[in-house]
């Protein structure tokens, strides 16, 4: 219990109902509502588990009564008074406390308070930037303090499933070494070590392997993570993920547990049973079906390839795609060929900012046949084979993609969304998770003019692609396995390269001598000498995650003080400049 003041806090403010009635309370709260109804005083008093309306009646104690007129909005106080029944017709059913009230007869005011920047009683948009600039207004709302609330949920919920399974939890360092990982390092330069730096860990990747190494064999941590990259709703400066690794493990073994993790956190956080197992796809089933490694599987709506009929049409755009190495490829929007012209004509031009040449398309009339601008392109046996194929029925609608294969998997992807969204197929109440798997281990990057690790560089190689990798390296499928969730990235992971041979023979891959290797990841190679173990692992991002359990449109939603999308914090000004005398420990200077 709360002393303050001389008072011992009994109750929070959803706790009492009418078994507390006649019963002596002490409550502590802030206002949120003030009603001054013809002498008698009600008040709405909030903490953070819900509100009970305390009543001030001078017929019951004048003092109180009297210094309650000087009570506003956000002003904190405590009260100490007796629960009694609401007046017959005066309930309030939308609140846990709504059959009481507590008359009160001995009133403390804790703290005043200024006139808050925005309501916290109504559902009133708010600017984000004044939300961000007052988080701790913002906090109040119960929108966000639901959304705090499901963190600590899943948070707890994920400790207590990894325990049970003998996980260790283990922190690793915050300063590091600047490792390459995809991103910018965030570094922090060394007063003691003139001239040096540490950096902010994009992800304790390194740092798990070693513990695998040291024999811990089943390792997690909720990680704070740092990356210095353009930002966007569901990414930030600084993150956090669940991360997880084990030893002696097949992609099998991690994703038979991560299974049981999450239908643990959505049975214990939502009371939503999901089923087992979740449906999974290669990566190249993703890409050619959905055109993405995130596909929303909520809706059907896959690609269907009519490359090999459109290489003999007499449309120059599908017959130079389908020639020339490229695809073409449909979908079919069942029962949306009631899509108005300028819907249509919006959906062309949405594909051409995508970077498309256009966006053919055909209704399909009652008798079978072809409505387009493209129909007299083709013969009727080549209409007849693409309706066949793409399963076209009376009043379907078809749309396609003529490019190169990377053009016509980001516009169609794009595309198939917006339909699902024009046509309301996506069912807001529906979870649906997917692995990806067998992904290429390695990518070219044309800037680079270079190979690069499509994951990371540890991401262990399939054993049968292995003599791949110095011949055909774009040919060699990793081991590595996402799991997504409604069109987003939850989660990612990979049995990891435990031999310090291969780790060597991917280095030079990815051009990394053999002095830049040992400068950079000695201390891993060095490890790898000592018996390391089979192993692999995972990370979820819990922002994203509880993100879409609490059907927010942001992480920001779900995290106490985020920053802008220019990694800005409005409440504390952050980044700032720092002292010339700061910079001057540091061996730093300023230039233009």
């Amino acid at each position: 219990m709360d002393v303050l003041n001389g008072l011992k806090r009994t109750h929070d403010c959803n706790s009492i109902d009418s078994s507390d009635i006649g019963k002596e309370v002490i409550l502590m709260g802030w206002v949120l509502r003030r009603r001054d109804h013809g002498g008698v005083i009600f008040i709405d008093l909030r903490d953070r588990e819900g509100i009970t309306q305390v009543v001030f009646d001078p017929l019951i104690d004048e003092a109180s009564h009297k210094k309650a007129h000087a009570l506003r909005s956000e002003y904190c106080i405590a009260v100490r008074g007796r629960v009694r029944k609401r007046p017959e017709g005066m309930e309030n059913p939308k609140l846990k406390t709504g059959e009481v009230e507590v008359a009160v007869y001995e009133l403390k005011i804790l703290n005043r308070s200024k006139t808050p920047p925005f309501p916290l009683d109504e559902d009133v948009p708010v600017a984000e930037a004044l939300r961000l600039q007052y988080r701790y207004i913002d906090l109040k709302r119960p929108y966000m303090l639901e959304g705090i609330r499901l963190r600590h949920n899943v948070a707890k919920a994920m400790r207590e499933f990894l325990n049970e399974e003998g996980f260790f939890e283990v922190e690793t360092p915050i300063l590091t070494k600047s490792t390459p990982e995809g991103a910018r390092d965030y570094l922090v330069p060394s007063r003691v070590q003139r001239g040096h730096f540490y950096a902010l860990p994009q992800s304790p990747q390194l740092y798990k392997q070693l513990l695998m190494v040291a024999g811990i064999e089943r390792y997690y941590q909720i990680a704070r993570c740092f990356r210095d990259e353009d930002l966007r709703a569901d990414r930030q400066p600084e993150f956090t993920q669940l991360d997880i690794e084990m030893s002696f493990v097949e992609e099998d073994d991690v994703i038979s547990i991560m299974e049981r993790l999450i239908c643990h956190i959505f049975k214990e956080c939502l009371s939503i049973n999901l089923n087992r197992p979740f449906a999974n796809i290669t990566y190249d089933e993703a890409m050619e079906q959905y055109g993405t490694d995130r596909p929303d599987m909520r809706f059907d709506m896959r690609f269907v390839d009519i490359t090999d009929i459109a290489q003999g049409s007499g449309l120059k755009v599908f017959k130079a795609a389908a020639t020339s190495g490229g695809v073409v490829k449909v979908i079919n929007a069942k029962a949306m060929a009631g899509l108005s012209r300028k819907e249509l004509d919006d959906l062309t031009n949405f594909a051409i900012d995508l970077g498309a040449k256009g966006l053919a398309w055909v209704k399909i009339k009652d008798d079978g046949s072809w409505q387009s601008p493209i129909q007299k392109f083709f013969t009727d046996a080549e209409k007849k084979a693409i309706s066949e194929r793409a399963s076209a029925e009376a009043g379907d609608c078809l749309f396609f993609g003529a490019d190169a294969k990377d053009v016509v998997f980001k516009v169609l992807s794009e595309v198939r969304l917006r339909l699902a969204d024009i046509g309301g197929l996506i069912d807001d109440e529906k979870y649906c998770f997917v692995w990806v798997k067998d992904f290429p281990l390695l990518e070219y990057d044309e800037d680079a003019g270079r190979l690069t690790a499509m994951h990371h560089p540890f991401t262990s190689p399939r054993e049968e692609d292995l003599h791949l990798l110095e011949t055909e390296p774009l040919k060699v499928r990793s081991r590595a396995y996402d799991l997504v969730l409604n069109g987003i990235e939850i989660g990612g992971g990979s049995i990891r390269i435990h031999r310090p041979d291969v780790q060597k023979r991917l280095f030079k891959a990815l051009s990394i001598g053999e002095e830049e290797a040992e400068e950079k990841f000695g201390f891993l190679l060095n490890a790898l000498d000592y018996g390391a173990p089979p192993h692999g692992g995972i990370a979820f991002g819990l922002d994203r995650l509880v993100m879409l359990m609490g059907k927010r449109q942001s992480i920001r939603d779900v995290i106490a003080f985020p920053k802008t999308q220019r990694a800005q914090c409005l409440m504390t000004s952050a980044p700032s400049k720092a002292a010339m005398e700061q910079l001057a420990e540091l061996y730093l200077r300023l230039t233009e």
